[in-house]
């Protein structure tokens, strides 16, 4: 298939102007009318209506379409994988992520990023609400949780280990736990409404839930970095990922709870992309720079393990 006749129906899809769009190729107007028109005989389909007024997509066009830009997208992608073609990365990424983490690890290092890669720009959708990447023409996003769909590809950042926690004034006022059904008597703070968590204890310690099922969950909420603050400022006791909290820890704004006991999760950070897409220059250096600033060992485990 004439892969520059695509390139042309692409163009001349996105300006509605066959013209404007062979000039932009270099090509005459009869020329590129010509080529249009040797690529639909090739696929026995019209993609373009043309009249003397104006051009528009046809049915057919408008599904070819994006398997037009894909074609493109991978004759891209294979000629860089060769040494070949443009080595500026350039066009616009859109990424999502949870807002917290995107607040302590992504936005401190996006300086260093845009300088690197200056013919990028960032689209950032910064919620720790999670979005729906091909519905929302997502390039990338940040998820903590393995993905079910089948319709996505995942990279792993880092583990995402948790950890239940309480300021000092806190557990100097109510006691400190020692097993898990001590909670019951604690003022909890818990993520929305996800599932408890199951606390397995070293050795024969017996194991438990978090939050237990009958407890006073004095706040309920779906935003990491009010949950910490709140945490901070002796709410009660939590559950954490350590890459919220590693700080508060250090600094001793924040003690760890039931030391003796892990949450039993295989939790992990993962950077998710489209599994239709091909993975793009611009998506794969964004990629490789999260890795190199974030990736294993994190950051938040060596602050940790100065702590304790």
């Amino acid at each position: 298939m004439d892969t520059e006749g695509i390139r042309l129906f692409v163009l001349a899809a996105d300006k509605l102007n066959i013209s404007a769009a062979g000039r932009q190729l270099g090509l005459a107007p009869a020329v590129a009318s010509a080529r249009l028109s040797k690529l639909e005989n090739q696929l026995g389909a019209d993609l373009l209506h043309r009249s003397t007024r104006r051009v528009s997509l046809s049915l057919e066009g408008a599904e070819f379409l994006p398997y037009a830009r894909e074609i493109l997208a991978q004759e891209a992608a294979a000629r860089a994988a060769l040494g070949h073609g443009s080595p500026e990365v350039s066009g616009t990424l859109r990424f999502a992520a949870s807002s917290t983490f995107a607040q302590l690890y992504i936005a401190p290092v996006l300086p260093e990023f845009l300088e690197r890669y200056p013919g990028l720009r960032l689209e950032l959708k910064l919620s720790d609400t999670q979005v729906n990447l091909i519905e929302g023409g997502f390039d990338l996003a940040l998820r903590n949780y393995a993905i079910a769909d089948s319709t996505l590809r995942a990279r792993k950042l880092a583990d995402d280990k948790r950890i239940l926690c309480a300021s000092p004034a806190y557990l100097e006022r109510h006691g400190t736990p020692e097993t898990p059904d001590d909670l019951m008597d604690h003022h909890l703070l818990v993520f929305g409404k996800g599932p408890g968590r199951t606390l397995v204890g070293d050795g024969d310690l017996p194991q438990g839930k978090f939050p237990p099922t009958s407890t006073r969950n004095r706040i309920v909420c779906d935003d990491g970095a009010s949950m910490r603050v709140a945490t901070v400022a002796g709410v009660g006791i939590s559950m954490n990922s350590c890459w919220s909290i590693s700080r508060e820890i250090k600094q001793g704004f924040l003690l760890r709870v039931l030391q003796d006991y892990e949450v039993d999760d295989e939790s992990a950070i993962w950077l998710v992309y489209p599994k239709s897409n091909v993975l793009t220059a611009k998506v794969r250096v964004f990629i490789d720079f999260l890795l190199e600033k974030i990736g294993n060992p994190p950051i938040w485990e060596k602050e940790l393990q100065e702590r304790t």
